[in-house]
């Protein structure tokens, strides 16, 4: 019998043993895990705190591509004889372009437009001549200084009795850059730069740190003239967003 008690007893203490530790273990567990908790809530609180910067990045470049047009008109009753005049016309600008360095594969001639102004119900008045036809020759070239200096020089033409158009609004000289994809990579890394520091500084004057970036975007590019009158000068911006986390 005493060996019996023994044994039963022994075995109770065990048992309470045992049951001791594993609530011991899972009071030690459950605590670490409100610390890890505790740390987590923390650190999800101390990543909301972010700022909002756009970086800036312009550049000037010049026109790589010039479209000139070179306008004249014809007034006659005789649709044939306004034809003549309108072949004799363009011989004369084409000798004139191409003996300054236009290539053939740089000027397209467009069909002639031809207003036949007694067909004009709505106009009532005398007029002294039946047919107005313009011409157009259009120049679109890469060589915008060669372009530019004989837009300068157009006035030659009006020796040889060429009354050239200046001044309409549908045939306008137009200058372009369509080189973006070069300078791209450069603009968006600048952008990039200015935008950190303008972080760097809201932080600095926050008294926080900057952390990693939670989002970023590139605006688009847009190019447009310097101003009115330098055309052929371009000015290329892009707008970058980016938001940081801050951090103590």
């Amino acid at each position: 019998m005493d060996n019996q008690d023994n044994c039963k007893s022994s075995g109770k203490s065990v048992f309470n043993f045992s049951t001791s530790t594993c609530g011991l273990l899972i009071c030690i567990g459950l605590l670490l895990l409100g610390v890890q908790v505790r740390k987590g809530l923390s650190s999800i609180s101390d990543n909301q705190r972010v700022v909002t910067v756009r970086g800036l990045s312009e550049r000037e470049v010049n026109a790589n591509k010039v479209t000139w047009p070179i306008v004249s008109k014809e007034v006659g009753n005789d649709l044939p004889s306004i034809y003549a005049n309108i072949e004799r016309t363009n011989t004369a600008i084409l000798s004139f372009l191409k003996t300054n360095g236009i290539k053939d594969s740089e000027i397209s001639i467009n069909a002639p437009q031809v207003i036949d102004l007694q067909a004009d119900r709505y106009n009532s008045q005398s007029i002294p001549f039946r047919y107005n036809v313009t011409n157009v020759v259009v120049v679109t070239s890469s060589q915008v200084e060669q372009v530019r200096k004989l837009i300068e020089r157009q006035t030659e033409l009006l020796k040889q009795g060429i009354a050239i158009v200046a001044g309409d609004y549908q045939y306008q000289t137009t200058y372009e850059y369509t080189d973006l994809n070069s300078i791209k990579p450069t603009m968006i890394a600048d952008a990039t730069k200015n935008a950190r520091e303008a972080a760097n500084k809201f932080a600095d004057d926050s008294e926080s740190k900057l952390g990693k970036i939670k989002t970023a975007s590139q605006g688009q590019f847009s190019i447009e003239d310097r101003d009115q009158y330098t055309p052929y000068i371009k000015r290329v911006r892009v707008v970058s967003t980016i938001v940081y986390y801050l951090k103590d």
